[in-house]
């Protein structure tokens, strides 16, 4: 039976690649692991290995061809005994057979066709009755799914995989590596659970922070920042603000810093655009916002040039209607730099996942009462709050990202200059 060969996904994001080589030729015989191409995605040339056995019968994809689609036909596979004109055709995508089934380096002779107990003969290829053979399958019971019935590799994924894992040790039988929802779900049976779809935030918050973790290169900075001096400075500013029924909180401050040092190291105020870096002009702050089933990252933009009070009232107004779902795109898309405050759950310090395609996010903790060394050396008790950078590798360097996050820290502990 012919089965075809796909062009591989080797990559989360990859839609499409280039076929740079053919590690083999029409009429070779591979085995499961055997290179068969090396293939060019958007981020490396990586060797595509074969997951059957048989005889390479037609490459459908010539070497160089480029924006080849993931899924696509690229070669046929026939399997031994079948017809080995190269000129075969694929009729319907076949399906890819568990890694259980490779048959073994070495070959022997496939068995004898097996015969029902009423007489019947068993139709099944030479390569499905060596695989029952090795392991000690009876092809009577299996349904097959080829022409008029016939068995085939793929008909045995079924029935081997549990019997290999029944006769692993409990050592070898581990997790799968794929988010496979029956496979995820098999491990569980007996267990009590609910199901829970995913919805299309969820789902679209999965695929970015996927993508964000595994493409993006994230690096760490972390300070502590005394907080004494801006909690006076925001009482007193309430105060003055209590008539406008406008209450300034510490994100407030925390975003307008941002905003500011932004602008004092506008080399680190950048996104990452695939070949190029876009260096932004404005402080467009993006601040996450919990919501039920997800978040969203309202954008507070030209943030450098609005006062405290401003930036309160922009930021809950767009809070409160993020949390009811009424953003426009427009007011959660965009941005050159975010913020993901745990401290009011009273997390101390964490590591945020960048938003793509920004080049950094300050992840904040909760300001407490600690010891502290004072520039006299005595001791004290001060109010310290820990933060967190994650910085995109590929657009802040490390010392860039230093000289950003100390901007920062030196707003904070000195909210008068934010005033000025």
């Amino acid at each position: 039976m012919a089965l075809e060969i796909l062009m591989p996904a080797l990559s989360p994001t990859m839609e499409e690649g280039t076929l740079a080589k053919w590690l083999v030729s029409e009429g070779d015989v591979v085995q499961s692991g055997d290179l068969l191409a090396e293939i060019e995605t958007d981020k490396a040339t990586m060797e595509f290995e074969a997951v059957d056995q048989g005889i390479i019968g037609k490459l459908l994809v010539a070497e160089g061809t480029a924006n080849v689609k993931v899924n696509s036909a690229i070669a046929i596979l026939l399997e031994e005994g079948d017809a080995t004109d190269a000129t075969v055709a694929p009729s319907a995508p076949a399906a890819v057979a568990a890694d259980v089934l490779a048959a073994p380096a070495v070959q022997a002779p496939a068995p004898a066709a097996p015969v029902a107990a009423s007489g019947t003969r068993i139709f099944a290829s030479p390569l499905a009755r060596r695989i029952a053979a090795d392991n000690g399958l009876d092809l009577t019971a299996i349904t097959g799914s080829g022409p008029k019935g016939r068995i085939v590799k793929a008909d045995l994924s079924t029935a081997v995989a549990p019997a290999a894992a029944a006769a692993a040790p409990v050592s070898a039988v581990t997790m799968p590596t794929s988010a496979n929802a029956a496979a995820v779900e098999a491990i569980y049976q007996g267990r009590g659970f609910k199901t829970v779809p995913l919805d299309g935030m969820r789902k679209i918050i999965a695929t970015r922070l996927t993508e964000a973790k595994q493409t993006i290169p994230h690096f760490y900075l972390r300070r502590d920042i005394r907080l004494d001096k801006l909690l006076r400075v925001r009482g007193e500013i309430n105060k003055g603000l209590e008539a406008r029924g406008v209450k300034t909180s510490v994100n407030d401050f925390i975003i307008k810093a941002c905003a500011l040092a932004l602008q004092k190291v506008p080399t680190a105020n950048a996104v990452w655009a695939g070949d190029r870096v876009l260096q932004m002009e404005a402080s467009d702050i993006s601040v996450a916002v919990a919501i039920e089933g997800g978040l969203f990252t309202p954008v507070l933009q030209d943030a450098e040039a609005k006062p405290l009070s401003q930036l309160a009232v922009e930021m809950k107004d767009l809070a409160a209607r993020a949390r009811n779902r009424k953003l426009a795109p427009h007011e959660y898309q965009g941005g050159s730099f975010s913020i993901s405050n745990l401290g009011m759950m009273g997390i101390d310090n964490f590591d945020a996942v960048i938003n793509p395609p920004q080049g950094a996010i300050l992840a904040v903790g909760a300001g407490k009462k600690r010891p502290v060394v004072l520039d006299d050396g005595s001791l004290s008790v001060a109010t310290v709050m820990s933060v967190t950078m994650s910085v995109d590798h590929r657009v802040i360097d490390g010392a860039l990202g230093a000289e950003l996050l100390n901007e920062i820290v030196n707003y904070l502990e000195n909210p008068l200059s934010m005033l000025v």
